[in-house]
């Protein structure tokens, strides 16, 4: 056997601490293989739906007036996480060629604006929508100056409003930043953006032309009122005759009705120092490091509080208990009998099957299937598999690793309906069922609401009838087979047998001074005050369109989250066994559970007060729905975390004392 010392030791120690806090900052593993372009090659610019933090509804780029590329509008290939989150990525007529530096190119004069193209562009204006332009897979980013700091945008507005006048950005300044490619021999890319073609190089590499890859992308919107005359026989991509100076602080292109539009754009290809594994890091900045240690110090707060509790009710007052009952003789122990007070005297009913045990344990299923699903997907995406730079992975791999681990929901459903009848196998097949039903059946019921909603709207968020299809075949074809699975192998494990007798006659509960369940609601405040502040992160990642990258912090919110849950629902449930309330299921449960309450709530002031500016009730009810769907969900994963403590704690507790 090797046997290490102290020095090996304190290595492995380090180790996992410097792995710790890389992990709280998350490591980016490139999400595409860098494209090495020779000078002249040409670029394609994409775009992506047009986004507002104002309505939240995403709309397709060419529902406005803008220019089209000559061959026509292409879809890119889009995977189904990017279906999901209503991205819509087509191509653009703009057009650049690697290193060469472009001024005033023309790209098209539309048709003269019908009056409902002149009140639909007033209309996007005044919702304050933005134009998400995309480069070699890197989103256009946009630097703002106020009050002495630089502000980063990604997208830029479709126009602005000044003193009751409309104006276009119909000018685009572009910048390309670039690093040239120092590795020589490696495969070249040929051709343009993610349809690029990969062709071993060929020959020495002294005879090769340098190549460049793209790390940044930025861009400078103006509003430029064009000479009429100037634009006559002008050609697409042509050259303006005309200077064309780009001030972002002026505005010149009122959009009137009946009159035309003309877009044009310059760029430039800027030589930088920024290496392709580090591209990323301009949209990736983390900011308020502080905060979210300051979040997770609170939260070990929380949980040492409650663990000096639980320490104090097992050392303290479980064991006494114990070794006082275990030491008395059986005549001792029926005199003691009439004198016991507490949790010892539920012995006879601690085991009962609660009220609606289906649909309990079918809980408890679908949230270790969601709870399973969260570890392992922010475990990856805080290992860096899921990037940015692959966008709809996150959603992809949270719909695969949820309905791989409806095996686990079908298992842990049904041997835990066998150990509330005692082994009973009978009726897991339906319990399979309701499980691989319950969960999916209200997100496909509240997201087929809020689907008609988008889709009334014309908008691109809607998912399309056909992937609706998919998702359904996933649901039936995968999801569904693998949970009943799940449940055969439940079925034939073996139960848990409980340690003690559960008595005939069920034992009456004495009158309680307070509604337990004012107890119970009154729990979840403890989980909510560690999830509190990396939820207002990930609100006004998903809401205001911001990048949320710390998953390495959530990670570990997400685990002090689980600790806190199964001690409070430990706590709470020896204090009901304490004044004889031997109905612990369902309380121990909605214990931890009741925190999605709290979450509800503050979803609520979160659109109050931080999201002022949306609109409209279509706007309001998406927002409601998808919170109502998230909360659903935690109280699935958290309930289930603090069920299963309780039972633990509650069966270990009883297995120690014996009975005749």
């Amino acid at each position: 056997m090797i046997k290490m010392d102290f020095s090996d030791k304190f290595k492995i120690w380090v180790l996992l601490i410097c792995l710790i806090f890389q992990l709280g900052h998350g490591f980016y593993l490139p999400g595409s293989y860098p494209h090495n372009y020779g000078v002249g090659d040409f670029l394609s610019v994409k775009v992506n739906s047009l986004t507002s933090i104002d309505t939240e509804i995403p709309f397709s780029y060419y529902s406005l007036p803008f220019c089209k590329p000559p061959e026509g509008v292409k879809d890119s290939a889009e995977n189904l996480g990017e279906l999901l989150m209503g991205d819509r990525i087509e191509n653009s007529p703009y057009r650049f060629k690697m290193y060469t530096n472009e001024t005033e190119i023309f790209l098209c004069q539309t048709k003269p604006l019908s009056g409902d193209e002149f009140k639909l562009l007033k209309k996007r204006i005044d919702e304050m929508y933005q134009v998400n332009l995309i480069l070699d897979n890197l989103p256009a980013i946009r630097y703002t100056r106020k009050e002495g700091f630089f502000l980063r945008w990604t997208g830029y507005p479709v126009g602005i409003k000044v003193q009751d006048v409309y104006y276009v950005f119909n000018h685009l300044k572009f910048t390309v930043l670039v690093h040239k490619y120092e590795e020589a021999n490696v495969a070249r890319v040929m051709g343009t953006g993610d349809g690029a073609e990969v062709i071993p190089t060929v020959g020495k590499s002294g005879s090769e032309k340098p190549g460049y890859m793209v790390v940044g992308f930025e861009v400078v919107p103006c509003s430029i009122q064009h000479n009429a005359e100037s634009l006559k026989n002008l050609k697409i991509f042509g050259t303006f005759p005309s200077a064309i100076k780009c001030d972002p602080t002026t505005v010149a292109m009122p959009i009137k009705e009946n009159e035309p539009l003309a877009f044009t754009y310059e760029v430039s290809f800027v030589e930088s120092d920024i290496k392709w594994p580090s591209r990323w890091d301009a949209y990736l900045k983390m900011e308020g490091a502080k905060v979210h240690w300051f979040s997770i110090l609170n939260s070990l707060m929380v949980i040492t509080f409650l663990a000096g509790i639980v320490l104090v009710i097992f050392l303290r007052t479980v064991r006494r208990d114990l070794t006082r009952y275990e030491e008395l003789d059986k005549e001792a122990q029926a005199q003691m009998n009439e004198e016991l007070s507490g949790w010892k005297l539920v012995v006879g009913d601690v085991f009962r099957a609660p009220s609606n045990p289906s649909l309990l344990c079918v809980l408890v299923g679908d949230g270790v299937q969601i709870l399973g699903m969260a570890v392992v997907t922010i475990l990856f995406a805080a290992l860096g598999f899921m990037s940015p730079a692959s966008r709809g992975t996150l959603i992809s791999g949270m719909l695969f690793f949820y309905m791989i681990l409806g095996i686990a929901a079908g298992y842990v459903a049904v041997r835990m309906w066998r150990t509330i009848f005692c082994g009973d196998s009978k009726g897991w097949v339906s319990v399979s069922w309701r499980v691989a039903c319950f969960f999916p059946g209200i997100a496909f019921f509240i997201l087929t609401i809020l689907n008609f909603l988008l889709w009334g709207s014309h908008s691109t968020g809607a998912i399309p009838f056909s992937l609706f299809v998919i998702l359904i075949l996933l649901w039936f074809c995968i999801s569904v087979p693998l949970t009943l699975v799940g449940g055969y192998f439940g079925a034939r494990a073996p139960h848990i047998e409980f340690p003690v007798r559960t008595n005939q006659i069920p034992r009456e509960i004495p009158a309680q001074r307070y509604p337990s369940w004012l107890l119970v609601l009154g729990a979840g405040t403890l989980p909510f005050g560690t999830l509190f502040i990396e939820l207002f992160f990930i609100m006004s990642s998903i809401w205001m369109g911001r990048v949320y990258y710390v998953f390495g912090f959530l990670f570990i919110v997400l685990i002090l989250l689980v600790v806190v849950c199964a001690e409070v629902s430990l706590v709470l449930t020896y204090m009901h066994l304490c004044v004889e309330d031997w109905k612990w299921w369902w309380k121990s449960f909605f214990a931890s559970g009741s925190v999605a309450i709290y979450i509800f709530l503050y979803s609520i002031n979160y659109l109050v007060f931080d999201l002022k500016s949306l609109s409209g009730p279509v706007s309001a009810t998406l927002y409601l729905g998808y919170s109502l769907f998230m909360v659903v969900a935690i109280m699935l994963a958290t309930g289930t975390v603090g069920f299963l403590s309780s039972f633990w704690f509650v069966h270990f507790v009883f297995s120690s004392v014996k009975l005749d």
